[in-house]
Parts: structure tokens; C-alpha cells; sequence
């Protein structure tokens, strides 16, 4: 019996060594490339079905090295599911703070269309702010936003768009307890109101507080929610 058992384990231990491999395989391997003049982190699956952009939070800086490996905002919610994005064909950049949107949106319509821009936290200001400078990506998926004057910064997509007619096909994401006060729930229905049409929301429960309610471990951050942050933003093209 207990030899039985023990070559169930190892057969176990094979199959699933093997499925790991078999999605390392399929995710490609990370790369630092230049895009007007801004070194990021590419992803680049065999088989590319679409291409994301993902806009982290916070100072926006993921130090990324010289293999594609990043050293800052590693807990940030788009940077720990960068690898889930390429796991379903889809070429991947995570962009520093210092990215030009409009450069990045072209380098990833060279490798494959459609191109969605996903930003979070702060990072949906930086999405606003490149595509008031003229990028145009095919869609746009903004989660824990910085939407609307009730959201409670000035700084906001609204703000700074001014007009509803640069934003692509919207989607938010956000939870129904962000208690980030810069982020707030009461600032997605004057947004999608605002949109006229362009943008639909996407409201996440449950998952895990913990710490500062602005940061990662947060439902700001969807704390244990990612793979259906990752589901539904990786599905909206």
C-alpha cells in the first residue's frame, strides 16, 4: 500500500511538473526593451492572441533590470499578475512612470491588436494622461480609479480628459469597499455617467483587508481577488 501510494504522489508530482512547464512555455520569457527612451518589462508569448499594457499604482517605478526582472512595486496588483496575462496569449509590457503611453500603445500594435491599456490606482491617472497626449489604444480597463471629483482628488480621468470623446471602449473594476479616499466607490457612477456609454462597471466583493487601505494588501488592492481582476480585464478587448 505504501508503496502504492508513493508512486501516485510521484505520478502527481510529474504531472503537474509538467503543466508547469507547459505554461512557462506558453508565457514566453520576460525582456527589457526601450520605447521612447523608457526601459520596460515585455512579455512575449509563442502564440500572441492581444497585447496589454498594465499602468502600476503608486510612484509608477518598477526598476525594471536588464532580463525583463522587475525590483519595485512587486506586491502591486498588476505587477504580481503580469505573468497570469501572458499565461492566456497575451503580450505583456509593464510600463515605468516615465513611459510614453503613445509610444508603448505603437510598440504593442506591432506585435499584436487589439491593445489594451490597463491602469490602477494611480496608474489611472498616468492612463489618462497618455491618452490625452494622443495615445489610442483599443480599450481601456481602469481598476481602483481615480475617476471622478468623488473619487476625492481634483487629480482625476475626468479632470484631465475634460471630455468624454478620446476614451476608448471603458472598463472599470472596482470593489465595493475601497476605503482608499482617493479612490472611493461614490466616484464610479458619476464617471460612467460622464462616459456617455463609452464606459460599463465590473463591482468586486470579499478578499482580504489588511494594513493601509490605499495599498496592495487592501481591497483597494483586491486583496485576494486577482484571478478575477485578471478574468475580466484580460477578457475585455
Amino acid at each position: 500500500m505504501i508503496r502504492m501510494n508513493t508512486c501516485r504522489v510521484v505520478m502527481r508530482i510529474g504531472l503537474a511538473l509538467t503543466l508547469l512547464a507547459a505554461l512557462a512555455g506558453a508565457a514566453g520569457a520576460d525582456e527589457t526593451v526601450s520605447v521612447g527612451g523608457s526601459r520596460v518589462a515585455l512579455i512575449r508569448p509563442k502564440a500572441i492572441r492581444a497585447s496589454v499594457i498594465l499602468l502600476p499604482g503608486g510612484d509608477g517605478a518598477i526598476n525594471v533590470g536588464d532580463h525583463g526582472d522587475i525590483h519595485g512595486l512587486l506586491g502591486n496588483q498588476l505587477v504580481r499578475t503580469r505573468n497570469a496575462y501572458a499565461a492566456r496569449g497575451l503580450a505583456v509590457m509593464v510600463a515605468d512612470y516615465n513611459t510614453d503611453l503613445k509610444a508603448a500603445v505603437d510598440y504593442m500594435s506591432a506585435l499584436k491588436r487589439p491593445v489594451t491599456v490597463i491602469g490602477t490606482s494611480r496608474g489611472t491617472i498616468r492612463a489618462a494622461e497618455g491618452i490625452a497626449r494622443g495615445a489610442r489604444p483599443d480599450a481601456l480597463v481602469l481598476t481602483s480609479g481615480f475617476l471622478s471629483p468623488e473619487s476625492g482628488s481634483s487629480s482625476n480621468v475626468m479632470s484631465i480628459l475634460g471630455s468624454p470623446s478620446a476614451l476608448p471602449r471603458t472598463l472599470v473594476i472596482h470593489h465595493t469597499s475601497d476605503a482608499c479616499k482617493v479612490t472611493l466607490p461614490a466616484g464610479v457612477d458619476p464617471f460612467i455617467k460622464w462616459s456617455g456609454g463609452r464606459a460599463r462597471v465590473k463591482w468586486l466583493s470579499g478578499g482580504a483587508e489588511e494594513g493601509d487601505p490605499c495599498q496592495a494588501r487592501g481591497h483597494h488592492g483586491f486583496n485576494g481577488l486577482d484571478g478575477q481582476v485578471v478574468s475580466l480585464a484580460a477578457g475585455f478587448r
